[in-house]
């Protein structure tokens, strides 16, 4: 999806965060397939160091492209995406 989204923000001047998100979400394949974008104006804590253990816990599904890169976090085992 990047190379369509590249596409087609390609000489447009990236100047804010809302023109960014607007030029993704009117990013449209060949296909017809759309993206969806939204600003996320959270604030999160950077630096935040991961044990092993901790790592351990996450239910990672690794994709078969890239693995160590592409993988989904599903909810723990007994655990709905509600919940």
């Amino acid at each position: 999806m990047f190379s369509f989204i590249s596409m087609n923000w390609k000489g447009e001047p990236l100047v804010s965060f809302e023109t960014v998100v607007n030029m993704i979400s009117a990013t449209k394949t060949k296909q017809g397939l759309r993206i969806q974008a939204v600003l996320d104006k959270g604030r999160y804590e950077t630096g935040v160091k991961i044990s092993n253990e901790q790592m351990k816990e996450l239910n990672l599904q690794p994709h078969r492209q890239n693995p160590e890169w592409n993988y989904s976090l599903l909810p723990r085992s007994g655990q709905s995406l509600h919940s």
